[in-house]
């Protein structure tokens, strides 16, 4: 009987188990053959937990300062690192012979069991310095002995973005030219810096609908799509669109969270308080914006008619880059 093989992502508060009930329900979606695996954090709330265990094979409590003495004692050298510490228990996972590790702020719109076909460790360019990976999606093998050595690693050498994508950076310092098979195509940890900076490309991957050949879409920078709130009956999102990566695909994210991940979590909060984000009716009090579907934006760009006094704008576009920069 062959090893398993597991999607693992990390969820630290609620917040970012939203996130992942949308990530682990798009990959059930597409018909994943793997098992799901969320470690989560203890300050996500047993309401959150219980729904989590509905969607993921296997949810497992990670606390960096319950870890065991290895992390304990990299934890007391270097407690500016507490959050990366919890990443990278990812690779303790031995149950599983080989796992594809994704952020809770991803969305997966096209099967990608194909990357386990990928050895470790597997990712695809950074927007903002391609000579690095972006650790919002790689492909890695669990062993206890590579997340100790990964731990060394931490407390000699730190972080240099304060983060785990420096610290795997680092450690995995020949990622940039020792293997290009390593190096993943965009389209599975696509974001939105590349459509601005290189929208012809884009265009290219596009021939027949808006992001056509993406297959990970991944919501970098400060704004969340769960930031936001939604109307589902109008299929409308309150808030600053202009700064949301992909508005279409933003759009797929709130469809798929209010209609499979919201009811699930009002099962589970009966009747205390909850907000879920979702509203019946958006109101007037705040400005409103209806994103586009896909196909509307992409034609619409096509034929020249581009929002440039809205979301299209110059000004929105800096901005978006400039949020995704900081």
């Amino acid at each position: 009987m062959a090893a398993e093989q597991a999607f693992v992502t990390l969820a630290t508060n609620d917040s970012y188990a939203r996130g992942a009930m949308v990530l682990g329900k798009s990959l059930r979606n597409h018909k994943t053959s793997k098992k799901l695996v969320v470690l989560i954090g203890p300050h996500v709330s047993d309401q959150s937990r219980a729904v989590l265990h509905k969607i993921y094979d296997d949810v497992r409590l990670v606390d960096v300062l319950d870890s065991g003495d290895t992390a304990h004692l990299a934890m007391m050298k270097r407690p500016d690192l507490g959050v990366t510490f919890t990443k990278l228990h990812c690779w303790t996972l031995t149950h599983y012979s080989k796992c594809v590790f994704m952020d809770a702020d991803t969305l997966v719109v096209s099967n990608i069991d194909e990357l386990f076909d990928r050895e470790e460790l597997s990712a695809a360019p950074d927007p903002g310095w391609p000579d690095c990976f972006n650790s919002g999606v790689f492909v890695f093998i669990p062993s206890n002995e590579t997340y100790g050595r990964l731990l060394q690693f931490c407390t000699e050498h730190g972080s240099f973005d304060g983060g785990d994508q420096g610290v795997l950076n680092g450690f995995f310092s020949d990622w940039a030219t020792a293997d290009i098979t390593k190096h993943l195509p965009f389209i599975y940890n696509m974001s939105s810096i590349a459509i601005y900076t290189y929208l012809p490309a884009f265009k290219h991957l596009s021939v027949h609908r808006y992001g056509a050949n993406a297959k990970v879409v991944h919501f970098l920078g400060a704004t969340k799509p769960w930031s936001y709130t939604y109307d589902p009956r109008q299929r409308r999102v309150r808030g600053d669109v202009a700064a949301a990566a992909h508005p279409g695909f933003l759009l797929e994210w709130w469809t798929l969270y209010s209609g499979e991940v919201v009811p699930m979590l009002m099962r589970e909060y009966g009747d205390q308080p909850f907000c879920s984000g979702c509203e019946e009716d958006a109101g007037e009090s705040e400005p409103v914006q209806t994103l586009m579907s896909s196909a509307e934006r992409k034609q619409r760009w096509e034929q020249g008619q581009a929002d440039y006094m809205g979301i299209d704008s110059f000004d929105n576009i800096q901005k978006k880059l400039d949020v995704f920069l900081k």
